[in-house]
């Protein structure tokens, strides 16, 4: 028998820098038993910093330096938040985070890099940090397009004539120049000179520079920032379209805020990367500094710190001895020169040319994929002897999360046959998407219950997206939210462990019934194997609700939300989802739709949510319900991004047959029709005549609604063409 171990301690990595991302990788090869990893994270991805002036220059791709802490958590088994630590409470052993409640820990790291942001008047307004990445990326390549296209003027000022500075202006100058305009890019240094290397390698790199037409200014001191120019003092302005700062590391403000020891706002640590004073926290990277071995700030001591890191996590969860590291004196440069070329410098020798380009590029390819070649874990196989047809489950897919667990359309209508049919107070029952009862003193209540098989290991996301699920059934009825019950199994833990899962699954579930307008009024908590969570719910209408079962002949079907999560969760589960699709996907699935309910429900003559049955059977229900035939186009049918190329490359979820052959649709073949769906669109029949002024409404209140179909007098059928035209 396979002994399930449980959750004892909390292991929380806050930031996905290098080490963190190393650590992940190692941690997935060789988990520590009983502890629970998080990581913490502004975004599904970290870049690589030594890819970033190639990205600039054009030579990579976004996603060629881009490490995917979705895929790379997902294989460590550890559960990634998207958010932001804003501070850290030692006491309380709690990292606060910026969008939601604190995460606990037992022993916690801290790698979130450094920025670039500097305190210079009109910085904020009219520059761009180089660090952190994506606001610097998304403003450099709208700048690229713009000076390509003649709309602004290639005029660059890069603060800062370190290694970072120069590499970016020659970046930034090549790519310039391979757009077709002649770039007029100025570095700007307060020192003397360009800095960060020996003689010689400042000789090569202004070289260089001057070759790709780069001005510098040395002993230039920024006296303020316009959005045409930069100030200094003494000197003539710089023009400048793009003004970068990259003129050496800041710490991150918060960490000032907080009782760390600390240097400049930077973390004191000792030689076993542990916080001074502090037996359960650790720092490492660039946020961190050793006050006994003293060193630049460079990735590189990162990623040689990594495997002591790991070992002394371990060591801090499980009681064992600490490794001490020692980090090396010197270390090797390599830095672009714009082109496909670089230099080398170490001990103060220097070598350049195309051929270290290559050899950079091979060194920063490898340590890519070390983060990004992850084997598939071969799951326990069931040995001797077995009953029939076990061998053949076995074999098949992994069960999916969400509504992909759901059993099939046809298998449940089998079931609920033998229901009884509705009587006395029970208006409906088995069959739509919620209940309806009649209330003694006049109008109506709906009564629905739902649960999700864990789809994502943040118990706190998962039940931000079950309740949106549940209260689905009940704005799909065109009801008002009323009260919620949670059914909740939790993997076996700590009594400690226990608390702090229970506390984040309370916390939202009370903020989204709130924020809809109903209260959590209790539940069932128990303990198996793995994180369950649902939610029964009321709510009540005045007037008659809505049912699949009103829709009429000429109405026009109206969906709110994408398509394809079923996919794109079945492709996450097996660590081939791209992490920004499943982030993608995962924020809408959460976010209510009360706003659409309030704007489809007096309009709508019938209305359900997407959700397991994905949308053809839902729209079969409507067909069946109320007679009709249904025509879906395909290109009106919004699909989420990255779903239709997983769909394409055969993945599917696991309940994608079973619903395909409950639902059958004639016409142009898309798999995506019979995807299950989790937390899914409201989808309304409503009259053709209002549906423009409908989608209007929809927009002006920040929604979206699409219109992807009509129905017509029939006998049940649904058709799908490529397009409304066709």
């Amino acid at each position: 028998m396979l002994t399930v171990v449980p959750y004892t301690r909390d292991l929380v990595l806050v930031g996905g820098g290098h080490a963190h991302a190393l650590v992940l990788k190692a941690w997935a090869m060789d988990p520590l038993p009983g502890a629970r990893l998080t990581v913490i994270n502004p975004g599904p991805t970290a870049p690589y910093t030594g890819m970033l002036p190639g990205y600039v220059a054009g030579h990579y791709g976004r996603d060629d330096l881009e490490i995917d802490l979705v895929r790379l958590c997902r294989h460590a088994g550890a559960r990634l938040i998207l958010d932001r630590a804003v501070g850290i409470d030692r006491a309380r052993r709690e990292v606060v985070l910026a969008g939601r409640g604190p995460v606990a820990y037992d022993v916690a790291s801290i790698d979130i890099g450094i920025t670039a942001r500097m305190d210079l008047p009109g910085f904020a307004e009219h520059a761009i940090a180089a660090k952190p990445l994506d606001a610097y990326a998304a403003r450099w390549a709208d700048f690229l397009e713009q000076a390509a296209r003649g709309q602004v003027a290639p005029e660059v000022a890069v603060i800062g004539g370190g290694v970072a500075g120069c590499e970016l202006a020659m970046a930034m100058a090549f790519a310039l120049q391979a757009a077709g305009v002649a770039p007029r890019v100025t570095v700007i240094e307060a020192a003397p000179q360009v800095s960060g290397v020996g003689d010689k390698g400042r000789r090569r790199i202004l070289a260089a520079m001057d070759g790709l037409g780069i001005v510098v200014r040395t002993h230039a001191k920024v006296v303020e920032i316009r959005p045409d120019q930069v100030l200094l003092e003494a000197q003539d302005p710089v023009a400048a379209s793009l003004c970068v700062g990259a003129a050496g590391a800041f710490a991150h403000g918060w960490i000032a805020t907080t009782d760390l020891p600390q240097q400049a706002g930077f973390i004191e640590i000792g030689a076993d990367l542990g916080v001074v004073g502090d037996d359960a926290l650790f720092a490492v990277g660039d946020c961190a500094v050793m006050p006994h071995a003293p060193r630049p700030k460079a990735g590189v001591f990162a990623v040689r710190a990594a495997p002591i890191l790991h070992h002394n996590l371990r060591a801090a969860l499980s009681g064992g001895r600490r490794k001490t590291w020692r980090p090396q004196k010197d270390f090797l440069k390599l830095i672009s020169l714009g082109g496909k070329s670089a230099m080398a410098e170490k001990f103060g020798l220097t070598l350049s040319g195309p051929f270290m380009w290559r050899w950079k590029d091979r060194i920063d390819r490898t340590f890519m994929q070390r983060l990004s070649d992850l084997p598939s874990m071969a799951a326990p196989k069931a040995t001797g002897e077995l009953a029939s047809g076990v061998a053949e489950m076995l074999a098949a897919r992994p069960l999916c999360g969400g509504c992909g667990a759901k059993v099939g359309r046809g298998v449940l209508s089998g079931a609920l046959h033998t229901v009884a049919p509705p009587g006395g107070d029970v208006v409906t029952g088995a069959g739509d998407d919620a209940a309806v009862i009649r209330q003694p003193g006049g109008g109506f209540q709906v009564i629905s219950t739902d649960h999700l098989r864990s789809l994502v290991d943040d118990p706190a996301l998962m039940t931000r997206i079950a309740a949106v699920h549940a209260l689905g059934d009940v704005w799909a009825m065109g009801a008002r939210p009323q009260v919620g019950l949670a059914s909740i199994v939790v993997p076996q833990m700590s009594a400690a462990l226990q608390a702090r899962t229970l506390a984040e699954i309370t916390q939202v579930a009370t903020e989204v019934l709130n924020a809809a307008g109903a209260e959590l009024v209790g539940g069932h908590t128990t303990m198996g194997a793995e994180l369950t969570i649902g939610f029964t719910v009321t709510g009540t209408r005045e007037t008659m609700p809505l049912t699949v079962a009103t829709a009429q002949a000429g109405d026009v079907l109206i969906l709110t939300r994408p398509i394809g999560s079923g996919v794109i969760l079945a492709a996450d589960m097996a660590g081939q989802a791209d992490g920004r699709a499943v982030a993608a996907a995962l924020a809408i699935m959460a976010q209510p739709q009360d706003r659409e309910a309030a704007v489809l429900a007096p309009v709508a003559h019938a209305m359900t949510d997407v959700t397991g049955f994905g949308l053809a059977g839902h729209v079969q229900t409507f067909c069946a319900a109320s007679a009709l035939d249904a025509t879906l186009w395909q290109d009106a049918i919004p699909v989420y991004a990255g779903a239709r190329a997983l769909s394409d490359a055969g993945v599917s979820s696991t309940l994608m047959p079973t619903n395909r052959a409950d639902a059958p649709v004639a016409g142009v073949e898309d798999a995506l029709l019979h995807d299950p769906q989790t937390a899914g669109g409201l989808l309304a029949a409503v009259p053709e005549v209002r549906s423009a002024a409908v989608v209007a409404a929809l927009a002006a209140k920040g929604c979206t609604g699409h219109v992807i179909g009509r129905l017509d007098s029939g006998t049940g059928r649904l058709h799908l063409k490529a397009s409304r035209l066709n």
